[in-house]
């Protein structure tokens, strides 16, 4: 194991910080995957890496999120460039052999995935094998776009060139405007996290600054952008109640609820177990909570009892590592 010795003289691995905290996020919500926040409540909140549950997994399991995270980091750290085609191509192998899971078989598959894959498959192009309905913004794409994220941030690519990559990758599957939206958001606020200055809170408030600036440049985006407007004013909308923020498979809410826990917590462990006790889709709220707090608070403050019995975790961190 490499925990404490990610730095390499001195050098931050982003990409270690980051997809562990995807991983971390991911399968410390899939017990509870689907649990309605109530029934959460009842059944006694997540206090820590749990087994079972929804899927009758062992602890430390990964679940889709995970997978097509690593899927699209393997293609980025191999070819050393983003290839939809061969991004497209990994996810097959997912879906089809099991590929980048914990134990050789998918599980928890979107319908919108699953769809955008079997035409891929069946001759579709990149550009049209991703599902374009107004019910096509569940979590697919938002979830597994960090590593599409930390390509162009450490490339230095410009906002124009950074965005259309991450529009183009979510639209593998998603390829609605709003999810390409809410990926959008995520590349400006991991990209604040990493180049900020101060607090989390002010982080991603210039990165919701800047995302915002950006779409409100093309009139193309202004009835997508509205969806939005929650997260324009962070303060404000730090002060909302658990209540008022929703935990579906929808990719706002999804966004919301990610940026609601981090901004209401002040270490990994509590921003994580924030996040999946919202209920309902808590893995990818995990998941998406996870990559911006371990790219802030850092691989080494991840809880060591978590990071222990995560799944083929050495296999990770070494494809982080490469």
């Amino acid at each position: 194991m490499i925990q404490g010795k990610k730095r390499h003289e001195g050098k931050r691995n982003i990409r270690l910080d980051g997809i562990m905290g995807v991983i971390v996020g991911d399968a410390l919500g899939c017990p509870v995957q689907f649990t309605e926040r109530e029934n959460l409540m009842k059944r006694g909140l997540v206090k820590g890496m749990e087994g079972h549950g929804t899927y009758d997994m062992p602890p430390g399991t990964w679940t889709d999120d995970g997978s097509l995270t690593l899927a699209t980091l393997d293609s980025i750290r191999t070819l050393n460039t983003v290839d939809p085609d061969d991004i497209m191509t990994r996810f097959v192998g997912w879906y089809e052999e099991g590929e980048y899971t914990p134990f050789g078989e998918a599980f928890d598959i979107g319908n919108t995935c699953a769809k955008a894959i079997w035409c891929y498959e069946h001759g579709a192009d990149i550009h049209t094998c991703g599902g374009t309905s107004e019910r096509s913004n569940g979590n697919g794409s938002l979830m597994r776009i960090m590593p599409v994220c930390l390509y162009a941030y450490e490339k230095k690519l410009s906002e124009n060139e950074a965005v259309k990559i991450v529009h183009e990758i979510s639209g593998l599957t998603h390829n609605h405007l709003r999810s390409k939206m809410a990926c959008g958001f995520y590349f400006f606020c991991i990209c604040a996290v990493l180049n900020g200055k101060g607090s989390l809170k002010e982080r991603l408030q210039q990165g919701m600054d800047n995302g915002f600036a950006y779409y409100e440049k093309d009139s193309c985006y202004k009835e997508e952008l509205s969806l939005f407007t929650r997260l324009k004013f962070l303060t404000l909308f730090a002060e909302l109640q658990a209540s008022d923020i929703k935990s579906t498979g929808y990719v706002v809410d999804l966004l919301e609820a990610a940026l609601w826990s981090l901004l209401n917590t002040e270490s990994f462990e509590q921003c994580l177990l924030k996040a999946v006790n919202l209920g309902d889709d808590s893995d990818t709220i995990g998941a998406i909570a996870g990559g911006v707090a371990g790219l802030f608070y850092g691989y080494d403050n991840i809880p060591g009892q978590w990071l222990q019995v995560i799944k083929r975790r050495e296999w990770i961190e070494e494809m982080c590592c490469k």
